[in-house]
């Protein structure tokens, strides 16, 4: 099997979107609500911080940062 490249928005956007359903899955099981109008924000907030970070990365692996 061939390796690949680390993708840094993959990672970010996997465990955000795994802590949001653990986050609603704990909610549902002890009778909590969670905030629905602070987890869309976050997540977009999150999502364009792991974009970036994956773009500097792959800048960085090219030799583009200098």
């Amino acid at each position: 099997m061939r390796k690949h490249g680390f993708d840094l928005f993959s990672l970010v956007a996997g465990v955000l979107f795994t802590g949001i359903a653990v986050l609603y899955l704990v909610a549902a099981a002890t009778d909590r609500e969670v905030a629905g109008h602070l987890v869309v924000p976050v997540a977009v907030v999150t999502l364009v911080a792991g974009g970036l970070g994956g773009a500097v990365v792959a800048m960085a692996r090219r030799g583009r940062g200098r």
